[in-house]
């Protein structure tokens, strides 16, 4: 879903990103390039009116803030007592939320794609192509907005894991830690959903692409289920996926258990997937605008 929406012309949702444009040549280093300070200033601009689209279409938040609640309670009802044992939906919730906080970051980042998809097809880019901004601004905002909403996202899904019966056994710190790192991972993947986005011809090809890739991860996961229960083929694709790693560590973190392996596989495959996609949706973004 957009964050960014195109604007009428001389609305006021543009102005900040012309003003802080107006500067750009000024600031420019001595190679022509726009130098840190200014880029800072139009990243901070368009998260602006990034954020002023979403205030003037609420609409764009329902995925955020229903999702988790629709999420959460389907799992721990329908499937908690044949996953975890009928009158066991109080442990499964502990099990079970850490894991939706590592599909929150996936589910946000394919919003992400679809949006900057449709924002090519409304024009919007089209406004910027004429500013003397830096082209990674743009999708450096995207990426600051779509991590607020992921941010909302995980605590409505702390809320109503809380009004279930979660509780959390290390501490707040701990807690904090795993946000964090479901933060970092899930923007790792708005890079992948925004190069998809730059090159597929269409949000539904987006979206159609985005589920090949998300059904099997998530469900091919520990996020619902213990590997333990899974064929053994299963099992080896499971402890290879990322997502695995990101809901058993959040898991350690926020109640218990082995923490280190995990976390520091889900570092890797952060730094590894943004090292690759991010210069590649830069650089496809640079020739589409």
């Amino acid at each position: 879903m957009s964050t960014v929406t195109t604007s009428k012309p001389g609305g006021g949702a543009a102005a900040p990103v012309a003003a802080a444009a107006a500067t750009a040549a000024a600031v420019r280093t001595e190679d022509g390039r726009i130098g840190l300070r200014a880029n800072l200033r139009h990243i901070g601009a368009l998260v602006r009116r990034n954020t002023l689209q979403i205030k003037q279409d609420p609409e764009s938040m329902f995925d955020v803030l229903f999702m988790p609640i629709v999420f959460t309670l389907l799992f721990v009802y329908v499937f908690g007592g044949a996953i975890a044992g009928k009158g066991n939906q109080g442990d499964y919730v502990n099990y079970l939320v850490p894991g939706l906080m590592a599909m929150m970051g996936m589910n946000i980042a394919m919003a992400v794609g679809t949006g900057v998809n449709d924002d090519f097809k409304k024009g919007v880019m089209d406004r910027f192509r004429s500013m003397p901004i830096a082209r990674s601004s743009v999708l450096i905002a995207k990426i600051v907005v779509e991590l607020g909403r992921m941010m909302i996202a995980i605590g409505i899904l702390l809320i109503m894991g809380f009004i279930l019966g979660m509780s959390i056994k290390t501490s707040v710190l701990d807690l904090l830690l795993a946000i964090g790192l479901s933060a970092v991972f899930g923007a790792s993947l708005m890079w992948i959903f925004i190069l998809l986005g730059l090159t597929l011809n269409s949000a539904q090809a987006v979206q159609g692409m985005a589920m090949v890739v998300l059904m099997p991860l998530q469900f091919g996961s520990s996020i619902f289920a213990k590997p333990a229960t899974m064929p053994g083929w299963l099992q080896s694709f499971t402890d290879y996926n990322p997502l695995s790693n990101l809901a058993d560590a959040a898991r350690g973190l926020m109640i218990g258990g082995p923490v280190g392996h995990p976390a520091m596989v889900t570092l890797i495959w952060s730094v590894a997937i943004t090292a690759v996609t991010m210069p590649l949706a830069v650089r496809k973004f640079r020739q589409k605008t």
